[in-house]
């Protein structure tokens, strides 16, 4: 199962407050276990949301709204995409993740839909189009990586 794990937000990382040198450091120590133990996917830090923008639908309307966002503690600060066996192998490896945030921290772990489940709503042009788009996906990364 692929997993979404959420670093939230706080008041330092809202405020731009880069990390040190000793937190990098750990947390490029445990992405080497991640990678070694092919749990990682993907991960990255995020810009604090003053650099943000939201779009927000009503209907047909879109109305964009620029950041800064209230509610820190409802923001993102970063991410990890892990591809695990069971939300408990999940949970364990968050378990052992270096502090990101010094202080009080909150880290949220998301399962991530797989085709399978939306049913019959997942028709099979439909799957022909994801497994279009996901091998397109991996030529562009090999593209990328390429030059």
């Amino acid at each position: 199962m692929r997993v979404m794990i959420l670093i939230k937000a706080n008041a330092d990382s809202e405020n731009g407050v880069m990390p040190g040198e000793e937190l990098l450091t750990e947390m490029g120590a445990y992405n080497d276990e991640l990678v070694k133990a092919g749990i990682m996917l993907a991960g990255e830090g995020l810009h604090p949301t003053s650099k943000a923008a939201r779009v927000r639908f009503s209907g047909e309307k879109r109305t964009v709204v620029d950041g800064p966002f209230a509610e820190t503690k409802e923001l993102i600060a970063g991410f990890w995409l892990w591809q695990v066996k069971s939300m408990d192998e999940a949970i364990e490896w968050v378990k052992r993740c270096p502090n990101p945030m010094g202080g009080e921290s909150e880290i949220e772990i998301r399962p991530v839909f797989e085709m399978a489940d939306f049913g019959d709503a997942m028709t099979p042009e439909l799957r022909a189009q994801e497994d279009r788009q996901r091998a397109e996906l991996e030529k562009q990364a090999r593209e990328r990586e390429a030059k």
